[in-house]
């Protein structure tokens, strides 16, 4: 078949590997002139490892293992640890793996079959399914029939807003906002990485890749602003920590401040009843984004892509009975990532002092006391 992916992140490059290396013809396009290498590590958990060992590059990407995780303590006002991050809860299993974003990307990229390209710098304009094949307008005006269009374009996929309608149909927000800046003053390979607390809000300094970045999260109802207007999510992310000046918190507004490229983000989820129609389908964040408070982003983004080119490969040409194979192998590990995320939320983000103080003694008592 061929076949068209919109996005080149994980779950774009995981499916254009899936089904390349099954003979399919493969163009994946990328609005951005380049792979996207930054963001905070990422983790490959349960049935995920085995997605990646089938396409056989697990050894490889247990080789770029990192320790961030493991290596992260809550903190008082002072700087002094009060409980470690606690693993049992956030993981799955001692098999699960914690690698650098950049690390994975590399990898899948690397790992693409001659039958599978990446064309940066484009992107799906207008989609029309004619049944037999679906004609594909790209911003570069280009043209082309696609017997396979699959959305793998994040969560605000422009794939699932041609075919599915618009974003707000299907986006439950959670509360909670994210921010990540560079901290090019405190860079070294591995922690101790620290998070402080003040209700509602968190602060942190992770190290990893060689560097060390801000961390920012807060409680909020949903903020109306310009997801391209950087100065306005500077603007939120001051007013939410305004009059908060304990621990590093001042210093690491200025360092969000001055960051050029600043990520700042909603925790959302993507529900949708079905991942599919027509000849168009989607994996990963663009149908079911469980939110980073899950921690298993790129797993569904793996597994979805598995067991949508297993299901291809065995429906004879039958791409709904595909569709619907997909849907039944996959919803069950979506629903379980989408229905953790409170418990992750609760953990990262206590509302009350009293809540931040139950906590650090709920963690001590579980044996995630301090070092």
């Amino acid at each position: 078949m061929k076949i068209l992916v919109s996005g080149a992140g994980i779950a774009g490059l995981a499916c254009a590997r899936e089904l390349g290396a099954r003979g399919h013809d493969v163009t994946v396009v990328e609005h951005a002139r380049r792979l996207r290498l930054t963001g905070t590590p990422i983790d490959i958990r349960g049935d995920a490892i085995e997605a990646v060992q089938r396409m056989g590059l697990l050894p490889e990407i247990r080789g770029h293992r990192v320790r961030m995780s493991e290596l992260t303590r809550f903190v008082d006002d002072r700087g002094e640890p009060v409980a470690r991050m606690p693993m049992a809860e956030v993981g799955d299993s001692d098999d699960d793996i914690e690698l650098l974003r950049e690390d994975l990307v590399r990898i899948l990229a690397d790992a693409l079959p001659d039958t599978a390209a990446i064309r940066f710098g484009d992107s799906v304009e207008a989609l029309a399914d004619r049944g037999d094949g679906v004609d594909v307008r790209l911003a570069s005006r280009r043209t082309g029939r696609y017997d396979l269009v699959i959305g793998a374009d994040g969560q605000h996929s422009a794939v699932r807003g041609l075919v599915f309608g618009p974003e707000e149909d299907h986006l439950r927000h959670l509360g909670v906002y994210f921010a990540l800046a560079d901290l090019p003053g405190e860079a070294r390979s591995e922690g101790p990485n620290s998070i402080y607390n003040v209700p509602g809000r968190m602060a942190g300094v992770f190290h990893y890749g060689g560097k060390a970045v801000a961390v920012f999260q807060f409680r909020s109802e949903r903020i109306d602003y310009d997801h391209r207007d950087l100065d306005a999510q500077k603007k939120i992310l001051a007013g939410a920590f305004a009059g908060h000046r304990s621990w590093r918190i001042p210093e690491l507004l200025d360092a969000a401040h001055a960051d050029p490229r600043l990520y700042f983000t909603a925790a959302s989820q993507i529900r949708l009843p079905s991942w599919h129609r027509g000849r168009t389908v989607l994996v990963g964040d663009a149908g079911y984004c469980p939110a980073f408070l899950s921690g298993r982003g790129t797993s569904l983004a793996l597994t979805g892509a598995r067991f949508l080119a297993e299901e291809i490969e065995r429906s004879g040409g039958d791409l709904t009975a595909a569709f619907e194979r997909y849907e039944a192998r996959q919803r069950p590990y979506v629903s379980s990532a989408q229905g953790r995320v409170d418990g992750g939320r609760d953990r990262m983000l206590p509302a009350t002092w009293a809540a931040i103080a139950a906590r650090n003694e709920a963690l001590r008592a579980s044996g995630a006391g301090a070092p």
